[in-house]
């Protein structure tokens, strides 16, 4: 075990940031968390929860509650323009060791269990920082500078802290011509629903009961480069490609054009050479991902508990980042390498690559059906 309790500053509030932040606070550690955002956001869209960050939520004893939320969804429907069923796939979900729940459910959940050992800075944000050989002093947008041990990035693919500790983020962030938008929808959905998707080439929408809170999400190619964040030039790139298409796309583009609480970025790669320079960490999405499938979840909660684990289990700091970073990056690792395959199979690029994806998924169900 350490010798000592070590100070540590957690940036960002979402799934690697609350889980970190719980696993320390309950190891005797003093963690403070730092959010931009006022509290958890409600967009964004269903995550899994698999083995081993399963294991790890239910060491949490948050498994009741995220059984109650999960969306129990079973099946993927593709359809056509005027919404006839044309293919399926199942997932590969079962009750026993995965879960699937709407991202805004796990991060309410996690931020639950850590605020009784961590405290929480809705509101605050990291603007600068400064590392020594005694650990590092952090300088905030909105409150007094101080000095903390351990400075923990996880404030996601756009990170600051990696961006102000380990340079641009040209550096480290490779955008892969696709883009994701997401909004939830008014109404109820009932939970078990299958996920509805309609494809043309290079763009779907698909429509998700959410566990019963409907949310669609816009997933499509463009060659077009225009920053996410800047709202306006997103909504125009989104109506450009979406206006003309049919099924629900018409109301569904529209109750995104129309909210307030919209999530909409690139799909991103991110590849840093190491993980940790002297007393700051990267952790989640700041430091390995493709941002585009629920499986980054299951990524930062593992991730989350191998930093937790290696931190008690070294006395010197080094050697536990150092430990932290060779068991963790192979894991995360694996999860970008299914990213081709997995993009190509959910949004294909041609209409004779929608087709055979279709008649493809077509003849597994017929076999399935009659084993």
């Amino acid at each position: 075990m350490r010798r000592r309790p070590l100070r540590v500053l957690v940036s960002g509030a979402g799934i690697a940031g609350a889980t970190v932040a719980g696993l320390l606070g309950r190891a005797g550690h003093q963690v403070v968390v730092v959010e931009r955002d006022q509290g958890v956001r409600s967009s964004g869209s269903p995550v899994d929860v698999r083995e081993p960050a399963y294991d790890v939520v239910e060491g949490l004893g948050l498994l009741p509650r995220l059984r109650d939320v999960a969306t129990d969804v079973r099946e993927v429907a593709f359809v056509d323009a005027v919404g006839h069923r044309v293919a399926a796939l199942g997932t590969r979900r079962s009750r026993d060791r995965e879960l699937e729940v709407d991202r805004t459910d796990l991060s309410a959940a996690l931020v639950d269990v850590a605020r009784p050992v961590a405290e929480f800075r809705f509101g605050e944000a990291v603007a600068g920082i400064r590392p020594d050989a005694r650990g590092a002093e952090v300088i905030f947008e909105r409150s007094a500078a101080e000095r903390f041990d351990l400075v923990v990035g996880s404030d996601g693919v756009h990170s600051r802290v990696r961006r102000l500790v380990f340079g641009p983020e040209a550096g480290y962030v490779r955008q892969l011509g696709m883009y994701v938008a997401t909004v939830r929808l008014s109404g109820v959905a009932q939970r078990g629903d299958p996920v509805l998707m309609h494809n043309v080439p290079d763009a779907a929408v698909a429509v998700h009961p959410a566990g019963g809170r409907p949310g669609v999400a816009f997933l499509f190619r463009s060659a077009r480069r225009i920053d996410p964040r800047d709202a306006v030039a997103s909504r125009a790139l989104l109506a450009e490609v979406y206006g003309s298409l049919r099924w629900r796309v018409p109301e569904l583009l529209a109750a995104y054009l129309a909210a307030a609480d919209t999530y909409f970025d690139a799909v991103c790669r991110v590849r840093t050479p190491t993980w940790s320079h002297g007393p700051v960490t990267l952790l989640g999405d700041a430091a390995s991902c493709v941002s585009l499938f629920g499986d980054g979840s299951t990524a930062a909660i593992v991730g989350a508990w191998t930093l937790a684990e290696s931190l008690d289990g070294h006395d010197s700091l080094p050697a536990a980042l150092a430990d932290y970073e060779r068991r963790h990056r192979g894991f995360a690792a694996r999860g970008q390498r299914a990213v081709p395959v997995v993009s190509h199979l959910l949004v294909p690029s041609t209409r004779i690559g929608v087709g055979v994806r279709n008649a493809a998924l077509r003849v597994v169900g017929r076999r399935s059906t009659t084993r």
